[in-house]
């Protein structure tokens, strides 16, 4: 109960954070931003400290630890991927146009009307 009674008052700060963006209309947008990022700074505070929120912080910092790990291909593997890529959008293209062009070809032979 304690946790939704968290997360509920970091929904409230962010909506207070809006409301005071929209609030300061006739005031300088540096003070309109920082209201909105105060809500969301604070909104951000309560919810680390409910387990839903300390589970989400594990979970990004497992994130980062992932995509430390991942093999980046090299550029020239990079080039020929998209060379590839390019080739065979550019040969599927042709494709379909030459069989569009047969069958409106054809059905202008069903039909009648020859070109």
């Amino acid at each position: 109960m304690a946790d939704s009674i968290k997360l509920l008052v970091a929904f409230l700060l962010v909506s207070a954070g809006v409301a005071g963006f929209y609030f300061l209309h006739d005031s300088a947008t540096v003070l309109r931003l920082i209201s909105v990022l105060l809500g969301v700074f604070l909104a951000a505070a309560v919810v680390y400290t409910s387990v839903p929120g300390k589970r989400l912080f594990v979970f990004g910092q497992d994130s980062i630890a992932e995509a430390k790990r991942v093999v980046w291909p090299t550029r020239k593997e990079t080039m020929q991927t998209t060379g590839v890529v390019i080739l065979f959008a550019i040969v599927m293209a042709l494709f379909l146009w030459a069989v569009d062009a047969s069958l409106m070809m054809l059905v202008n032979a069903l039909m009648g009307r020859g070109e």
